[in-house]
């Protein structure tokens, strides 16, 4: 969960959410989550969670099999996620909004405040092999997106990581922003399926081992988890793409705590000090 956004975005959103709720027939309830900048809103209604987003016009309309939607169409069942029950979409002025009503998950994530892990949740053997097995599962599915697109990767390599982009790259079916506010413990949900697609192979593991580096005992069980997948050249390129995509967050100004591990962990992967442009952007 994020922090409120200022005072206008929460007006507009809230506005929304409330004009979302009236069309849909729903009471809402409760606290509202925030997710990032004030770009969705979600609150409870009953045993349903109602998700507003919002984008500019001209970047509206939702894609076949992509998204939540197309998640909902394409990703097997036994995936642990929520189920959707419907949707509303409208524009309003500079803005187009889309609404999805979704069961609601009552157990919490693991990290409500932030994406990154700062504590050992300690979780249970059974919750590391569901892990395994949804995302086995997710990778047989029929993505219709490509999620880390290979142009980003041809700039990003170079950029963030110092080394040239990879000639070839293997990509399966991924939930594309697999960090810890996107996962609850028992019984395990992934939540948050707006990018999921076709991405780099290894890189939903990598990706949230590297939300993991401040717990290296958490660390060090996904690479053993996912071992498989990561110790292979196909999985060190899925690795070394999620690591270029938190490096950029880096230099936006975002994880200052989290910088210093992900650059130590490129090094040790490329055996290359990634380029930093502003050092003060990775300090602890």
């Amino acid at each position: 969960m994020n922090l409120p956004p200022d005072e206008a975005t929460r007006a507009l959103m809230e506005a929304a959410h409330r004009r979302a709720a009236e069309a849909i027939g729903l009471t809402c309830t409760g606290p509202m989550a925030w997710g990032f900048a004030g770009f969705t809103l979600g609150r409870r209604s009953g045993s349903y969670w109602l998700r507003v987003s919002r984008s500019l016009v001209k970047n509206a309309g939702r894609k076949h099999g992509q998204g939540i939607v197309g998640a909902n169409l394409l990703v097997p069942r036994d995936v642990p996620r929520p189920a959707l029950h419907g949707t509303y979409d409208w524009a309003q002025g500079e803005y187009a909004f889309e609404a999805e009503v979704l069961d609601l998950v009552e157990h919490p994530v693991l990290s409500p405040q932030s994406p990154d892990l700062v504590r050992n949740p300690a979780l249970p053997e059974q919750w590391w092999e569901l892990l395994r097995r949804a995302l086995d599962r997710l990778a047989e599915a029929d993505g219709a997106k490509e999620t880390v697109r290979d142009e980003w990767i041809e700039r990003a390599f170079p950029q963030f990581l110092g080394i040239p982009a990879p000639s070839n790259i293997e990509r399966v079916t991924g939930h594309g922003d697999l960090h810890w506010g996107n996962l609850t413990g028992m019984p395990l949900t992934l939540l948050d399926w707006e990018r999921w697609g076709r991405v780099p192979a290894g890189y939903d593991p990598g990706l949230l081992h590297a939300y993991s580096l401040r717990v290296p005992l958490v660390a060090t069980r996904i690479r053993s988890q996912f071992a498989t997948v990561l110790d292979t050249p196909a999985g060190r390129i899925g690795e070394l793409a999620a690591l270029a995509e938190m490096l950029q967050a880096v230099a936006r100004g975002f994880y200052p705590k989290l910088a210093p591990l992900l650059l130590a962990r490129t090094e040790e992967l490329t055996g290359v000090r990634p380029p930093v442009s502003v050092p003060a952007e990775v300090t602890a």
